[in-house]
């Protein structure tokens, strides 16, 4: 299984007076990027970065699917923990896309997602899994536990690139940490729901479809200047104060043509025209860093995770 790492751009309403909450926009990228291997065995057992996650989230498919049987599993490669890429979603649906092939179970996305108790916020990475591109998702029902709907994919234009900067410093929010920020927030005042809703619906997409990154990368800093005010009460800021910011500024400078920051972050990316454009920005972006952090830039990923029967292909670690 090779599955990529998503990319969140905002969430639509943290208000819910309609009747749905959260909701979002996002993409995905190939790197960094999640590989692992699965075959059967009598019990279940992992290694490898995040092995002790894989293990846990196979001992919740298996349950949840009711699969008498185990499974070997080796991540090769992980996508950095708690750092606003996904890695949680990417790496449980990854385990339990390979356990559903080996065992001739169902592999959407969303009934994978069910089966380990992911997507029950936010819905970007499911549907990144499982399609890939710019992904727009409709949010949950109050009182409901099904993955949000997918309103709208469109494949991310090839000559637009990004540049994802993930500094070394403190972790995003996750787990229960996360919960309980999102049940401090206060809600948003209704105008700006309202704005962004109008942003994504008349400019966001439009601009997707018709491969006009000026306007998406303007509506996307809108987007995130505004959503981030949502969430400043929880992390000190529109972006996460120090490095965070930092980066989002030094990109915008640099000429992104849109920057933000990736769920709670620490990650940050920034969006322009060309591989050129991209491998300044990066270069920048690695002065900023500092040595433990991590750059990387490219064109975006089109397609969903991807499985094929061990020893078919090369493993790329």
């Amino acid at each position: 299984m090779e599955a990529p790492a998503r990319l969140h751009f905002g969430v639509l309403d943290l208000r819910g007076d309609l009747g749905r909450w959260f909701g979002g926009i996002g993409a995905a990228i190939p790197t960094p990027s999640l590989l692992l291997q699965a075959e059967t065995a009598d019990a279940i057992e992992a290694e490898g970065p995040d092995g002790g996650r894989a293990a846990e989230f196979a001992r919740r498919y298996l349950a949840r699917t009711g699969v008498r049987g185990g499974a070997r599993i080796r991540v090769h490669r992980a996508i950095p923990a708690h750092a606003g890429l996904g890695s949680g979603t990417q790496l449980a649906l990854a385990v339990a896309r390979g356990l559903a092939e080996l065992y001739g179970l169902p592999t959407s996305a969303p009934d994978l997602a069910r089966a380990v108790e992911r997507g029950r916020r936010s819905a970007i990475g499911t549907w990144a899994f499982e399609a890939g591109g710019f992904i727009l998702e409709g949010g949950r029902r109050a009182g409901s536990n099904e993955v949000a709907p997918l309103l709208a994919r469109h494949p991310m234009p090839a000559s637009w690139h990004y540049v994802v900067a993930v500094p070394d410093a403190a972790s995003g929010l996750s787990g229960a940490a996360e919960a309980n920020a999102f049940r401090g927030l206060p809600a948003p005042p209704a105008s700006e729901v309202e704005r962004v809703a109008h942003e994504v619906l008349m400019r966001l997409l439009p601009a997707v479809a018709e491969a006009d990154l000026t306007a998406f990368g303007e509506s996307l800093s809108i987007i995130q200047r505004i959503t981030g005010g949502w969430f400043a009460p929880a992390q000190g800021g529109v972006f996460a104060p120090g490095q965070t910011a930092r980066l989002v500024r030094y990109l915008a400078d640099g000429g992104a043509a849109g920057v933000g920051q990736s769920s709670w972050g620490p990650t940050v990316y920034a969006l322009t025209d060309g591989a050129a454009r991209a491998d300044s920005l990066a270069a920048g972006a690695r002065s900023q860093v500092g040595a433990g952090g991590l750059v990387v830039s490219g064109t975006f990923q089109n397609h969903g995770a991807r499985a094929w029967p061990a020893g078919s292909k090369p493993l790329a670690d």
